[in-house]
């Protein structure tokens, strides 16, 4: 660790007695942060882990200047900050890219707002596309590329202004596990570059194994009110290796802490999780409402029994997906599945046989007695100004249920809740809703 007056000198941000609070509809203020001290320092990587609900995203938009806390104040180069921060980028977990413009332009056009002349704009966009390995692609539009592809036009963009602070949140949750693990090294390649910014990342993550794999400092969060419970140095040396002994011991360090209901001050000790503390999240099969439908009003004009095999050739479904919808049925209680076989419930059969607003009502029944919907329902209840954002959501299942693809589960559910009016979910805010 470099000394003190080394560490003066390399420190570009702080954040100083952070406190945010959100008002209720009721009028009620709700902590969402307590008592944030953290400092920022050049040649880092610092990732913010924990539970749903403890601020992560807020933290890191007070940092960036997006939002203002409260109380407390954000130092960049020791002066407050009183705007959005001029020495960060960011890179958001949604690939918030302008579907109108190409690849090229959606890159540019953030150099155009800094009034940089036409000359330098294309030089330094082209640059940026290169380093993220989108050279050929400048003209395509971004319904034309991989979620991959889309990441890599965000994170081109937040680089091109060349920031000292990178800040990315959650950048790699919406592409699947190799397009993401390639981006990590991409951008661990980009950071170790010494002659350039950024010097520093800033990352919000869910996934325990992403910040061993890139941070040098890992900062966990406690909630209700979100705050620091506890900062780890990770003394692992770059390029850091998955399957090492060195590299799972601490994954299995920080993921006692997550899930532990006490993280002591001093050094940190494994806590084992109780009964009382524990609880299991479904996985949610792939199924769509109208699957299941179909499924239980076929299995009725069958009298309520069918051999799966002979079904899937009868109703033209791929095998493996006609067993994802049975699966999604009888997690309803609908069907059960001894053997080959499918059978429709007595429950199943009322269902069927009930008008739509009576399907929705036992639709509704069902999804109560699923620990996942309860989940989602007291973290609901306990949201500021009674909306609960996705990205919430998707953190809770990745650490509850780490072999799901987090964004196929929240559409599921979403869409399940929605046939049964259990709750609402918009595109446009990206917020869950009662109403």
């Amino acid at each position: 660790m470099p000394d003190l007056n080394m560490r003066n000198n390399l420190l570009l941000c702080e954040l100083k007695d952070i406190n945010h609070s959100f008002v209720l509809p009721n009028g009620n203020p709700v902590t969402v942060l307590k008592d944030i001290n953290l400092s920022i320092f050049r040649e880092e990587i610092v990732a913010l882990l924990g539970p749903s609900g403890c601020g992560k995203s807020t933290l890191l938009r007070i940092l960036t200047g997006l939002i203002h806390p409260t109380t407390g104040q954000v130092l960049y180069h020791g002066i407050s900050l009183k705007d959005v921060n001029p020495g960060v980028s960011v890179v958001f977990q949604n690939f918030v890219l302008y579907p109108w413009m190409t690849v090229l332009e959606n890159v540019e056009i953030v150099l155009k707002a800094k009034g940089i002349s036409r000359n330098e704009i294309k030089q330094f966009a082209d640059k940026a596309l290169h380093d993220v390995g989108l050279t050929g692609y400048e003209e395509a539009y971004p319904r034309e590329l991989s979620g991959g592809m889309k990441q890599r036009v965000g994170i081109a963009r937040a680089l091109v202004v060349e920031p000292e602070i990178l800040c990315m949140d959650e950048p790699f949750s919406q592409v699947d596990a190799l397009t993401a693990e390639t981006l990590r090294a991409e951008v661990l390649d980009i950071w170790s570059c010494a002659e350039k910014n950024p010097t520093t990342v800033f990352m919000v993550s869910h996934d325990i194994k992403e910040v061993v794999y890139m941070a040098d400092r890992i900062v966990i969060m406690g909630s209700n009110p979100g705050c620091i419970r506890s900062i780890l140095q990770n003394p692992l040396p770059h390029p850091r290796d998955y399957r090492s002994a060195e590299f799972l011991s601490l994954v299995d360090r920080i993921h006692s802490i997550i899930t532990s209901a006490i993280i002591p001050d001093e050094e940190i000790t494994a806590t084992p999780v109780t009964a009382s503390t524990e609880f299991v999240l479904e996985p949610m099969p792939d199924a769509s409402v109208n699957e299941i439908i179909g499924l239980l009003e076929v299995l009725n004009a069958h009298q309520g029994e069918r051999d799966i095999f002979h079904l899937a050739i009868e109703i033209h479904k791929e095998f493996g997906h006609l067993i994802n919808i049975a699966k999604a049925a009888e997690l309803l209680d609908f069907v059960d599945t001894p053997k080959q076989k499918i059978l429709l419930t007595e429950l199943g059969k009322r269902f069927v046989e009930s008008d739509t607003k009576d399907r929705k009502r036992l639709w509704k029944e069902q999804l109560y007695k699923l620990t996942i919907y309860n989940r989602i329902l007291d973290m609901l209840k306990n949201a500021p100004k009674g909306r609960l954002e996705r990205n919430h959501v998707e953190e809770e299942l990745v650490l509850h249920l780490p072999q799901e693809d987090p964004l196929k589960m929240f559409n599921i559910l979403t869409s399940w809740a929605r046939y049964g009016e259990l709750f609402a979910y918009s595109e446009d805010t990206g917020y869950i809703t009662f109403e």
